[in-house]
């Protein structure tokens, strides 16, 4: 089952940021995460689809030399483009997912929160884009909520699963709590300390 938009039209029409984003200390902290799992101290160009707000979109500007963001809500998409007025490497889009996808290759894809809204057939080919997308050695990232959402015939581990499925990618990292799982895969299996020549 796919959440229509029209679900995320109503949350955003009573609140701009639905979710407390901003302010909530447990996406916070799951930012702060998001943030030090990554194995690139920088990115030359990244892409988060389904951004919300823009409270993820910018920390990972921090890391990325060009990033672009996008969301299906006009009323997100404001919100964002406000919150990232000031970082001017940041570019953010109204695109609709899973078609909606941006031409152009990246080597930081943060899939974050959003695949169980798009149904299996919305995720498989919202995986799609982002696996052609992905340059060689680039880096694509998971982060997602564990618990049944109303509406979603896909949980947080399922989806996680069908990223797990990408053919040619090898898992770098993986976090699992009770609330989330994060996770990141790559085409290039080197570790952080082989790269720093520690091994």
């Amino acid at each position: 089952m796919t959440v229509s938009m029209s679900y995320f039209d109503t949350l955003y029409a009573g609140n701009a940021d639905p979710w407390d984003y901003r302010h909530r200390w447990y996406e916070a902290r799951k930012r702060d995460l998001t943030l030090a799992i990554l194995p690139h101290r920088r990115y030359t160009k990244g892409y988060e689809p389904g951004c919300s707000t823009g409270e993820l979109s910018r920390r990972l500007a921090e890391r990325c030399d060009h990033l672009l963001v996008s969301d299906g809500n006009a009323s997100a998409v404001a919100t964002a483009s406000a919150r990232l007025a000031d970082q001017h490497h940041v570019e953010v889009r109204h695109l609709l997912l899973p078609g909606g996808w941006p031409e152009g290759a990246f080597d930081l894809i943060v899939i974050s929160e959003i695949g169980y809204y798009l149904g299996e057939q919305g995720l498989d080919a919202l995986l799609d884009h982002a696996h052609s997308a992905l340059l060689p050695g680039g880096v694509l990232l998971g982060c997602h909520w564990r618990h049944p959402i109303d509406g979603c015939s896909l949980t947080g581990d399922q989806v996680h699963e069908r990223l797990a499925a990408l053919p040619g990618l090898h898992r770098l990292s993986h976090l699992e709590e009770s609330d989330f799982v994060l996770t990141l895969w790559s085409s290039d299996p080197t570790s952080v300390a082989r790269r720093e020549q520690l091994l």
